[in-house]
């Protein structure tokens, strides 16, 4: 799954398999993640004016479902697809808990904690979220860099314990 001028594109895994387009619209869709059940696509679209999340059937395009409803970016999935993650606002780490019975149905959204991420306007996602979903790993600003002490061990793999 990747991009090309905002449109999402595919290419299936299989010896000789060309690109071919998943969504191509007048929009920009970014931040694809395949569900782990391989079914749903989760990404973030501005066809509404901003940016949402939204949730679409895969490998082909059908059935959308929109998760997101001020604002919303960077959809990552629990690892067994209960739950769905993304940033409003850039940085409110939101939890959506998603019933996958037959179409996508997206729970109470939850805000989880205020984030310092940076990083805004690339196509990277700035955090990350661990298989249960219950620990999370973000780019974020340090605060004073000039002061920040770095710490440099030598020789850390020796088997010397003294």
């Amino acid at each position: 799954m990747g991009q090309n001028n905002g449109d999402l594109w595919v290419l299936p895994m299989v010896d000789g398999a060309q690109p071919r387009p998943y969504l191509e619209t007048p929009f920009v869709e970014s931040y694809p993640r395949i569900s782990p059940d391989g079914k749903w696509l989760a990404y973030s679209s501005n066809e509404s004016g901003r940016h949402e999340v939204y949730v679409q059937s895969f490998p082909e395009p059908g059935r959308k479902v929109q998760i997101s409803n001020v604002g919303g970016g960077q959809p990552i999935w629990r690892n067994d697809g209960t739950e769905l993650f993304y940033l409003e606002g850039g940085r409110r780490l939101m939890a959506v808990p998603i019933d996958m019975g037959g179409i996508p149905e997206p729970g109470l959204r939850k805000l989880l904690f205020e984030t310092p991420i940076i990083g805004g306007g690339s196509s990277r996602y700035h955090y990350d979220v661990s298989a249960n979903g219950e620990q999370f790993i973000a780019i974020v600003p340090v605060e004073d860099a000039a002061t920040t002490p770095v710490q440099v061990v030598l020789d850390w793999m020796s088997d010397d314990k003294s």
